[in-house]
């Protein structure tokens, strides 16, 4: 890949690491491994497919961030290979704390104001997703968030050697975990799911609405190994995708997860 096509990936990073760095109360920063078979919703090709993933989240006075980035090879049964970047920053003002006075009512902990940033490196695509995420006290979990945005293309187009530009549209995306135990090991059911509405391209196709979830469950192996609690994690991801990439095409891909706290 070259190097041009990383730079909105390095530049979210730098905006990224330098937002979370500012007087940051807490972080946290963790290397993901997914591997599954995934199929390309465009040409039909399974590939064995490895994600290796940067998450990022941390929490300062006034708000939170989080971002991801992942680097995804895909082998081929024919014996193709290929790679590419993907990443997604998101950062989050809590009216409640601007403010001095507590916003939430009942279960609704707090409501902050969202802007994020989504890139992709082969398809030169770039979304911007201002909107609104909602906080909740949900007895168990540890954090149970529901986030809506706008979701804004500013993407090269196939005139630029990218993905073709589409219209503009939104976002509805909901993020938990809710840890648990099992005599002396430890639990975690953790992940997210989205929906993004239908769109048009360049050229007037549909671009059908999608359904992404990705529930994760893990096990604390690092706890079971007296390790500090949280650091090594081992379990299974389940990506379900409707739609995949706004076409016709769904898929249901178990995925082996490990995952280091650093």
């Amino acid at each position: 890949m070259k190097f041009k096509k990383l730079l909105p990936l390095i530049t979210l990073t730098s905006i990224a690491l330098s937002s979370s760095a500012f007087a940051a109360n807490w972080s946290s920063t963790a290397l993901h491994i997914n591997n599954g078979d995934q199929k390309n919703p465009f040409t039909k090709q399974e590939s064995d497919t490895t994600v290796y993933s940067i998450q990022h989240a941390s929490g300062y006075d006034y708000g939170d961030n989080f971002f991801f980035i992942d680097y995804s090879k895909d082998d081929t049964t024919d014996g193709y290979q290929d790679s590419d970047f993907y990443g997604e920053w998101y950062s989050t003002v809590s009216l409640s704390a601007i403010s001095g006075e507590k916003i939430g009512v009942g279960a609704l902990l707090d409501v902050g104001l969202t802007g994020g940033i989504n890139v992709a490196g082969d398809a030169k695509m770039m979304k911007y997703l201002p909107g609104v995420k909602l906080s909740w006290d949900v007895p168990g979990f540890n954090f149970f968030q529901t986030l809506v945005t706008a979701y804004i293309d500013d993407s090269e187009g196939v005139a630029k050697g990218g993905a073709p530009i589409e219209t503009n549209s939104w976002m509805f995306d909901v993020a938990f975990e809710y840890p648990f135990t099992i005599g002396s090991q430890k639990f975690s059911f953790k992940g997210h799911a989205e929906y993004i509405a239908e769109r048009e391209d360049e050229f007037g196709n549909d671009v059908e609405a999608w359904i992404l979830a990705q529930p994760i469950l893990v096990w604390d192996m690092g706890h079971a190994l007296e390790m500090k609690e949280n650091t090594l994690l081992l379990g299974m991801e389940l990506q379900y995708w409707h739609n995949k990439l706004g076409t016709e095409v769904t898929e249901s891909v178990p995925q082996i997860h490990v995952e280091w706290t650093f």
